[in-house]
């Protein structure tokens, strides 16, 4: 824990140093946790407008929207320049917001309010995939690029209870009129931050074509169809994200009619499941190697079941902090134990699709949930609702035990010997064992007989090589520079500066070697400040004719 904490505190001086990403990443917090508090507000204002209907009615009508337009919302940044799609956003939702205000202080139609919660909704969909895709423009190097993705996460996670709690301590004094009018000035600050960007010009790819975009979403579809474990998976988690739309309503219920909290409470109860999440992903680390992921995504199912039963059967303010504290734990591991499985199960050309269609899967089970909890409520009474609710997903894990387990067999988990290799080499060592993992599947073993040339000079690169068995010889301009054994690793100069390959490299003696993708080797390494700088280090040390750490010279 020291060790995260030390490396989340250099992430941020890092992106302190580099003044594009800190207007980007200053503009992503006043984003961020604006949203999340007016995501409060406006749950309050629909009750008190309409009831618990009107809750899930808007809750549901903002989240269609963005899951139609989610999968596709990253294109807007592949064609135009990224800083004017986030200026474009922020503006629109200052416009939309203090239009929102206007209408509460001056007791306009709810109606209006709704429309505009909707389209506020539609204009905060292009920001996250926009600002990620900044990010690299911005930054000057890997450790840069880590830093920042490391800032990013921590703030998203900081505003999903920093925001609700925000909003509780407004609404205790005033209106959800005033709560509006800050998100307007938290997200106009953010405009602010995104104008004083100076990104550097680059040239937008062609555009997509619509037939190749729905063939794509097509695939992932097929994916998940023609694999019954991964549809019992996908599904299991379509049903908690369900329950998870019916809680955003049971919470506002709760808070009103039970435990007389009123508009605050509705903050401090989502602050709970935020906080819970925080703690949850840091269990969720224990889950590194694990061989065997289905009985904690199972675990984690039933960390949302249990708790609403036992809300359902005696509610009180400080046992429901306590209970939303857990579905928020449980929500964190059953999010790591699906998504490796996914990972595991899928293949990697379809990968990507495959998690596109479940996070639109993600966005419809939210909305419909919203949309049935009020019904529910009504029928039921909050206390049996959540009885209910909770209940059927506890019976549906038990329902689905079997097939889920299959799930593990197909899913291989990364042999011991792979991971070795992996933490072998000083570039990946500082990876936190899930990124090993993960990496660890993505590798390529290759068999080669002596004089295969596995790089050569000049050439494009397209992989990271580990020397697993044998030796390869290193040369330049076809002098000998090196020889590399098992334990030794090239190809990443070529990769890391986007240079053509600085050396040929032979196999001397029949070798095995794994090989990494380059998308699958940036990834990794740009994903974890320490393993960045390692490979920075082992990079400078090879151009200027150093050894590398623990190895002779070489070079590609």
């Amino acid at each position: 824990m020291g060790s995260r904490v030390g490396e989340s505190r250099a992430a941020f001086a890092a992106v302190l140093r580099n003044r594009g990403l800190r207007r980007l990443e200053a503009a992503w917090t006043c984003s961020i946790v604006g949203h999340w508090a007016y995501l409060v507000a406006v749950s309050v204002y629909a009750y008190n407008a309409g009831g618990k209907s009107a809750v899930g009615l808007v809750f549901a009508l903002r989240l269609i929207p963005a899951a139609l337009l989610a999968p596709f919302a990253g294109l807007l940044a592949d064609r135009y320049p990224r800083e004017r799609i986030l200026l474009a956003s922020t503006l629109a939702r200052v416009v939309l917001m203090v239009a929102a205000a206007i209408c509460v202080f001056f007791h306009l139609s709810p109606a209006t309010v709704y429309v505009l919660a909707v389209a506020a909704g539609i204009a905060t969909t292009p920001f996250r995939p926009t600002q990620a895709a900044l990010t690299p423009t911005l930054a000057r190097t890997p450790s840069e690029l880590t830093a920042a993705n490391a800032v990013a996460s921590t703030v998203e996670s900081l505003a999903v209870f920093g925001g609700p709690a925000l909003a509780g301590i407004v609404l205790s004094f005033a209106s959800t009129g005033l709560v509006f009018t800050l998100n307007a000035a938290l997200v106009l600050l953010a405009s602010l931050f995104v104008v004083q960007l100076s990104v550097p010009r680059v040239e937008r790819k062609p555009e997509i074509e619509a037939g190749t975009i729905a063939a794509e979403a097509a695939a992932g579809f097929k994916a998940i169809g023609k694999d019954s474990s991964l549809r019992v998976l996908i599904g299991l988690l379509s049903a908690q994200t369900f329950v998870g739309g019916a809680l955003q309503i049971y919470i506002v219920v709760l808070s009103f009619q039970v435990l007389g909290r009123g508009d605050s409470g509705v903050g401090f109860l989502n602050s709970a499941l935020g906080v819970g999440a925080l703690i949850g992903g840091v269990l969720a680390f224990s889950l590194t190697g694990a061989k065997r992921l289905s009985l904690p995504f199972a675990i984690g199912v039933l960390g949302w079941g249990v708790p609403l039963i036992l809300l359902g059967i005696h509610s009180e303010i400080a046992l429901a902090l306590v209970l939303l504290g857990v579905v928020g734990v449980g929500n964190s591991i059953m999010d790591v134990a699906a998504f490796t499985l996914v990972q595991r199960a899928v293949a990697d050309d379809v990968l990507a699709r495959v998690f596109g269609v479940i996070q639109m899967l993600w966005w419809l089970a939210l909305a419909l949930g919203a949309l049935v909890s009020p019904a529910l409520v009504g029928w039921l009474g909050i206390e049996t609702a959540l009885i209910v609710t909770g209940a059927a997903l506890v019976v549906l894990v038990a329902l689905l035990w079997v097939p889920l387990r299959a799930i593990d067999r197909a899913a291989v988990a990364p042999d011991a010997s792979e991971l070795r290799i992996l933490s072998s080499v000083p570039i990946f060592a500082p990876l936190p064992g899930m990124s090993l993992e993960h990496l660890a599947g993505r590798l390529v073993p290759l068999r080669l007989d002596p004089g295969t040339v596995v790089v050569r000079q000049g050439d494009a690169g397209d992989r990271f090589y580990m020397v697993v068995e044998g030796e390869v010889e290193v040369s330049e301009n076809g002098k000998t520079l090196s020889t590399l054994e098992a334990g030794g690793y090239f190809g990443e100069i070529a990769l890391l500066r986007d240079l053509p390959r600085t050396a040929t490299v032979t196999a001397r003696t029949p070798v095995v070697l794994y090989a990494l993708d380059r998308d699958d080797f940036l990834a990794a390494v740009t994903g974890h400040a320490p393993s960045a700088e390692a490979a920075d280090e082992i990079v400078s040390a090879r151009l200027a004719g150093l050894p590398a750490p623990g190895m002779p010279l070489s070079s590609a």
